[in-house]
């Protein structure tokens, strides 16, 4: 009998690394799977493979768990890929993506995504996962490549353009969160909430929220949730960051009608409307947390110091099935069992008024066919229009990197939405090239932009 093998690229990811392995390892079919774990950092290599050993002690599952810092070894013969990694880490990459903005009076919260923060993530990114699909190129050619990493939308456009022969989806959990944090300021089950959610990674929206009724009859929950909003009973303090209340998501369903599925810290840096450094009122009114990203990481550095005492310490660890894709897709593809996920796909006639290549997170019914989207088709036109904007950006920035050419990126950060509200033209270029040469001191730029401007 052959036993799938799953390849997780950027493993030393240990936490994430445990919740994917754990949700795997519960499944039947894979008791006895091989998991490929690859890091260039052995150290954490070492501490994600004792931990992965001890979760599969205490799944009394017997899976083939193998360690790798080569990347083609890692991926040889895979039947799926999972990428989570970071390149630059928090020190230095994300450090500089913060400070350097600071300077030109630039507040950023997350910088993953867009802005001119996510620009250099995706700059740095995107050359090192097209390095993965050509490694799967080469030794699995027929594997399922499963991207955790961010910038979602950037990513999942570039590599499917440049890799189209590479079945790919791109993962989140923003669309399954924020249905469990809704369900909390609602006062209801989860399992009583019916959705159907469509857009970008980050910038997908609700376009159906209803609640299901005794006699099975269904109700909107929109009115209740504008209501609750108004009266100032929602949203509850939030126990997924309690440093961001949903105030900015709350004020985007007043005025657009339809919520969205990425967090407050998240979204307020997407639009015009919220981080203004000459309005800090705002900035308190909508509680928005500047600088959250370093704080985040900060915390989980410290965390993680004595999470990895307890893992070494203990001969199991018990690990609970997360809200993460990954299982549910490796499961129906194996073992033909379907099941529906959001997924980041290319859009192809998917969503009618977004760019036709662009990515696009839509629900996907996975079996043994494989990854297949489901039509969304129109969508009202004021959420078009604020994903539009957010495109412009995405587009800009994938076409520097395809084609090579500095000068989009410049584009890509006139075009964002935050950064043009605050600085000017020449500062929005001068602020480019002042962090492609910083990056640039730690290798993380592709070759086209070390050259000087």
């Amino acid at each position: 009998m052959e036993y799938p093998k799953i390849a997780i690229i950027g493993a030393g990811s240990t936490i994430f690394m445990k919740n994917i392995v754990g949700d795997i390892l519960h499944l039947p079919a894979f008791k006895h799977c091989t998991i490929s774990l690859m890091d260039i950092n052995p150290v954490r290599l070492e501490e994600s493979y004792n931990v992965a050993q001890k979760i599969a002690l205490s799944l009394n599952a017997t899976p083939k768990i193998e360690k790798h810092t080569h990347q083609k070894q890692a991926l040889t013969d895979a039947h799926f890929v999972i990428t989570m990694f970071q390149v630059g880490g928090y020190e230095p990459a994300t450090v500089i993506d913060f400070k350097i903005p600071e300077q030109y009076g630039l507040q950023q919260t997350i910088a993953d995504t867009l802005g001119i923060g996510g620009i250099m993530r995706a700059v740095r990114t995107i050359p090192a996962l097209f390095s993965v699909a050509q490694n799967m190129r080469e030794v699995c050619p027929k594997a399922l490549l499963m991207n955790y990493v961010n910038p979602m939308a950037m990513l999942t456009w570039a590599i499917q353009e440049k890799f189209p022969d590479i079945a790919y989806v791109g993962l989140c959990h923003s669309v399954q969160g924020t249905i469990e944090e809704l369900a909390r300021d609602l006062d209801l089950p989860v399992s009583n909430i019916r959705y159907k959610c469509a857009g970008i990674n980050h910038v997908a929206f609700y376009l159906t929220l209803e609640e299901r009724l005794p006699d099975n009859t269904y109700r909107s929950l929109y009115p209740s949730l504008l209501e609750g909003y108004a009266a100032g009973r929602i949203p509850k303090p939030s126990h997924w960051n309690p440093r961001c209340p949903n105030y900015v998501r709350y004020e985007m369903l007043k005025q657009l009608g339809y919520f969205v599925t990425e967090s407050s810290e998240h979204f307020s840096e997407y639009t015009p409307w919220f981080i203004k450094k000459s309005r800090p009122d705002l900035i308190e009114k909508y509680s928005i947390p500047l600088n959250e990203y370093p704080k985040r990481c900060i915390e989980q550095i410290q965390d993680w110091e004595k999470t990895a005492a307890e893992y070494k310490k203990a001969d199991k660890i018990e690990v609970k099935h997360s809200k993460e894709y990954a299982s549910a897709i490796v499961n129906s593809c194996w073992t033909g069992t379907p099941s529906v996920i959001y997924g980041n796909v290319r859009n192809d006639k998917l969503i009618d008024g977004l760019p036709e290549g662009a990515a696009v997170e839509v629900p996907c019914l996975v079996d043994s066919n494989g990854i297949s989207p489901i039509r969304i088709g129109k969508m009202p036109p004021q959420l078009i229009a604020v994903i539009n904007s957010n495109i412009s950006v995405q587009s800009l920035t994938v076409r520097a990197i395809l084609d090579e050419k500095r000068e989009y990126l410049y584009h890509a950060a006139m075009m964002d939405p935050h950064t043009a509200s605050e600085l000017d033209i020449e500062s929005i270029r001068n602020l480019t090239d002042d962090l492609i040469t910083a990056h640039n001191q730690y290798s993380y730029m592709p070759a086209f932009l070390k050259q000087t401007a």
